[in-house]
């Protein structure tokens, strides 16, 4: 059987066989699609910006861990429908229960190892807005294409909350020093600044994105996948990125810190002010 899909790269259909097809869950906020090795995660809440509900970072949870199950993976391409990639955590949607709030930060914060521990290489393609949690979903993959016009960038800080969790990916990703700026000056930038400053691998044109994406997954699957496999597990084990107990610390002190007053006056704050997921 012949599941035809249409792609966002290009207006033609392509076809995935079902025998390609059936290895991916369906699910309602993912959608998970397989072409000669490169796999593309694609989130679906395009109406609210892609932003992390507890539904979606499980259901992206369930994707990756597929991914990592598919030994005819060669390339993974993260990506989110409509304007934006991410807007960030949608913690309005558990306005009420900052426990809950706690509960979404430690499954990021596991869903981001899963992405790094993949042992192919992997693609964030950004387009529209990567903030908080989504830049952090875009710096812990091996690549990040971009365009000027893009937004990214960890407000975390005006919002009176901690972004322990993004921290290790972003020092691993641009510096110690540099990440230590970025992180306590809070804010957002422009795509031409993050790329300037390391958190994109790669600047193209908006129109351009989903074909440079696609051109670079082309060339990693090219890789031998042992050698490939054996230099990411490596390259984490030199940066620290197997490092179960410092994600843990780092979504523990994320947690603490938004059950606090603090952070819970300033989103109650940021809430009544604009009905967007932050």
């Amino acid at each position: 059987m012949i599941a035809r899909i249409r792609s966002r790269a290009c207006d033609a259909p392509y076809i995935v066989t079902q025998a390609v097809w059936s290895r991916y869950a369906s699910l309602m906020l993912v959608r998970t699609t397989a072409l000669h090795g490169i796999v593309t995660v694609e989130l679906l809440r395009g109406d609210a910006r892609n932003a992390l509900s507890r539904e979606l970072i499980a259901e992206l949870a369930a994707a990756i861990d597929a991914v990592a199950r598919d030994s005819s993976a060669r390339v993974l391409i993260l990506c989110g429908e409509g304007k934006s990639f991410c807007a960030g955590m949608d913690l309005k949607a558990v306005a009420d229960d900052p426990i809950a709030m706690g509960e979404m930060l430690r499954a990021l914060s596991r869903a981001s190892r899963a992405i790094r521990r993949l042992t192919i290489p992997t693609i964030a393609r950004v387009q529209g807005a990567a903030i908080g949690g989504g830049c952090g979903l875009m710096v812990v993959c091996d690549f990040a294409v971009t365009h000027a016009e893009s937004k990214l960038g960890y407000p975390e800080v005006d919002l009176g909350i901690c972004p322990a969790v993004v921290a290790p990916w972003l020092m691993k990703k641009i510096g110690a020093g540099a990440a230590r700026a970025m992180l306590l000056a809070g804010g957002v930038m422009s795509g031409e600044e993050g790329f300037r400053r390391g958190l994109a691998t790669h600047l193209v044109a908006e129109n351009e994105l989903h074909a440079a994406a696609q051109q670079l997954a082309e060339r990693l699957a090219k890789g031998g996948p042992l050698a490939l496999a054996a230099t990411k597990h490596w390259l984490n084990e030199l940066d620290g990125s197997l490092d179960d107990a410092i994600a843990d610390e780092a979504a523990e002190i994320s947690a603490r810190i938004i059950a606090g007053e603090e952070a819970q006056s300033r989103l109650r704050a940021a809430w009544s002010s604009t009905r967007s997921p932050q």
